[in-house]
């Protein structure tokens, strides 16, 4: 300290020293500063990405009315057509509602068209994120011109069979043709087919929903129906979705008000259950036996099923389906134990031994449903007073030995327990009607009694 006061009057050393003191101190305060910009530069872009993360697929009615006004001014330019473009965009028939969600860039809004309430998707949001096909392109490169009339029915045939098997993971070899409606199309068409028919079918048949539902609604009722499409987005049925947070998960409401269940019955949503549950287990069977490869539902909640006015189950988010071979190539995945082998509601084991998850799904879509759904339908606390019955407790274990099968390796004891399932809940509304019936004599007697005794 005293030699410093002593070289502050001197050139020499001390003069050296606080120079090199000075320049040290203006370094470090100049990194500090950049350090400090940089810092605030990185948590502004953080949050400008996190904004724009946000809020671009934040579902309004606005942005939404913009994607339909973009779709119309592709199909007035003949870039994009459907047999939904015409009351779309020129008729005014279809007047859109309201942004139901945006996720992972697909779009779903609800609409009526020509009066029936229907949901508009899209797995993204331009036509032109969408690939191209490949084959119009070549052509076009190759100096052709129109080189869309080249393509003949049978080649567009051709090509979306092959597009489809893709989506749904099917092998070339399988027996699949395109469904009836497109086939009756195609036999029926003279001309060949525009540029715009050919790119908005190619930019139909990558998304694996409308692949999916496309084809299955020709073979089963119990998925949503698709009713037409322009461009990439489709139309498919509205229905009354299920709701996690009621107990019923359907509510009657939701349901035209003349279901009816015979004479003079209104339905009520005790009565509802077990018809819906018997629906249920229809689309199971349907699932495991009506195609060529077994289908598995991997999301299973009640979000993901309607009912239709008659109570028939009908599948309405299909992005977690998939046949056997698909659901064999997402299972077989490295693991270290059993629980690096759950793809959310498909489980499998893992092979210590090769660290590999089998291929083969260890549950059923049946086990998962009797626990998500049936448990809670056929438990004492919303059954009540009627728990206590025979046939409700009989219902209510066999539910339990469904949720402890596995019935992706008990495959024998799974069926046994779907069939015994059946055979309790057709009992079950057979006693229903019978107790009905009592009580609607019942209350005749009680009338003529009456009016005897006047």
């Amino acid at each position: 300290m005293l030699w410093a006061v002593r070289s502050v009057p001197g050139l020499g050393r001390g003069g050296t020293v606080l120079r090199w003191l000075r320049g040290r101190v203006c370094r470090r305060s100049t990194l500090i500063f950049v350090l400090l910009w940089l810092v605030s530069w990185l948590s502004l872009s953080g949050l400008l990405f996190v904004h724009r993360s946000m809020f671009s697929d934040l579902c309004t009615d606005d942005k939404s009315r913009r994607i339909l006004q973009r779709v119309c001014e592709e199909y007035q330019q003949g870039v994009l057509t459907g047999d939904l473009c015409e009351d779309l965009c020129v008729g005014g028939h279809v007047e859109y509602k309201r942004c139901l969600y945006y996720e992972n860039g697909k779009k779903v809004m609800a609409a009526s068209w020509r009066g029936l309430p229907v949901v508009l998707k899209s797995k993204l949001e331009n036509f032109s994120s969408y690939e191209a096909l490949a084959l119009l392109e070549y052509q076009d490169g190759a100096g052709g011109t129109g080189g869309e009339e080249e393509l003949s029915p049978l080649d567009v045939v051709f090509y979306a069979t092959l597009e489809i098997k893709n989506s749904l993971g099917l092998e070339a070899e399988t027996n699949l043709s395109l469904p009836r409606f497109w086939s009756q199309r195609l036999k029926e068409r003279e001309q060949p087919y525009t540029r715009a028919e050919l790119a908005s079918l190619w930019a139909l048949l990558q998304q694996e929903e409308y692949t999916f539902l496309r084809v299955m609604q020709d073979l089963t009722d119990h998925v949503a129906k698709v009713l037409g499409s322009c461009g990439h987005f489709y139309a498919v049925e509205y229905l009354a979705a299920g709701h996690a947070w009621d107990q019923n998960i359907f509510s009657i409401d939701d349901l035209s008000p003349s279901l009816q269940d015979g004479p003079g019955r209104t339905l009520m949503e005790v009565d509802m259950v077990p018809r819906v549950a018997l629906s249920f287990l229809d689309m199971v069977g349907h699932f495991e036996n009506d195609f060529s490869h077994h289908l598995h539902l991997c999301d299973i909640k009640p979000e993901n099923f309607a009912i239709r006015n008659d109570l028939t189950v009908a599948a309405i988010d299909v992005d977690m389906a998939f046949f056997e071979p698909k659901m064999q190539d997402i299972l077989e995945q490295n693991c270290t134990n059993d629980n690096d082998c759950n793809f959310f509601d498909c489980i499998s084991k893992c092979d210590t031994k090769r660290n590999k998850c089998g291929s083969k799904r260890k549950n059923s879509n049946l086990q998962v449903i009797c626990e998500k759904i049936f448990r809670s339908w056929f438990s004492p606390t919303l059954l009540g007073d009627k728990a206590e019955r025979p046939l409700q407790v009989e219902l209510q274990q066999a539910v339990q030995d469904c949720v402890e099968t596995e019935g992706g390796e008990e495959v024998e004891r799974a069926r046994a327990i779907r069939l015994k399932l059946q055979g309790l809940l057709t009992q079950l509304i057979q006693e229903e009607l019978d107790n009905h019936q009592s009580q609607k004599q019942a209350r005749e007697t009680h009338r003529v009694h009456t009016a005897l005794n006047f």
